[in-house]
């Protein structure tokens, strides 16, 4: 069973419907034991960083998020659930993040030519391979909505890089995490395909 964690914020019921459609059983919920009786944990988000991280610390879930990951269960971080996993963010902060990934939270330097937030399809590009991308031609167009970016300490947890104006960190493997910036819920045929993927993981 696949747990979506809710702390509040967030695409929840897309989450949910996407794993629907590719039949695997998830639930959503903020309940500590049923976090520790999946086998999989998703943590989605859309929203601030700092109000984020207040939500998930005012509804118990650090630990259970921690204790998830630390037992080596599958995860799956998606959008603001990437990013708050690094040290801190840069979002109207800074603001410390859970701090399981050591790294930072940057805002795309905007212009003329460059407007933020970073809205709508682009290209993601293999840095290794990456069991979550079975199936998924490299170079694929997948959806994205963030003002900001991660930026891992270590370079080679990245597995994938998007370019917008610079490239940038789309997506981290560390262990049993995978996290991504853009929203595999929102992205069609290939995001089904990830989320297909997760839920068969064995990591």
């Amino acid at each position: 069973m696949i747990a979506i964690i809710d702390y509040g914020m967030g695409n929840l019921r897309s989450v949910s419907k996407a794993f629907e459609a590719v039949g695997h059983q998830a639930v959503v919920t903020r309940d500590a034991r049923v976090i520790g009786n999946a086998s999989h944990v998703v943590l989605p988000g859309v929203g601030a960083f700092g109000d984020c991280m207040a939500n998930i610390e005012q509804y118990g879930l650090v630990e259970p998020i921690r204790t998830a990951i630390q037992a080596g269960k599958p995860f799956l971080g998606i959008c603001l659930g990437l990013q708050v996993l690094f040290t801190e963010s840069e979002e109207f902060g800074p603001h410390k993040g859970l701090d399981i990934i050591q790294g930072t939270v940057r805002r795309f330097e905007g212009g003329q030519a460059l407007k933020v937030p970073h809205m709508g399809w682009n290209q993601v590009h293999a840095q290794r391979a990456c069991p979550l991308f079975d199936g998924v031609a490299d170079g694929s167009d997948w959806y994205f909505v963030h003002s900001y970016f991660v930026d891992p300490s270590d370079k080679q947890l990245a597995a994938t890089i998007t370019t917008y104006g610079i490239p940038f960190v789309s997506s981290v493997w560390k262990d049993n995490i995978v996290a991504c910036q853009f929203h595999p819920e929102k992205s069609q045929t290939v995001g089904l395909r990830l989320i297909r993927n997760f839920g068969e993981w064995k990591a």
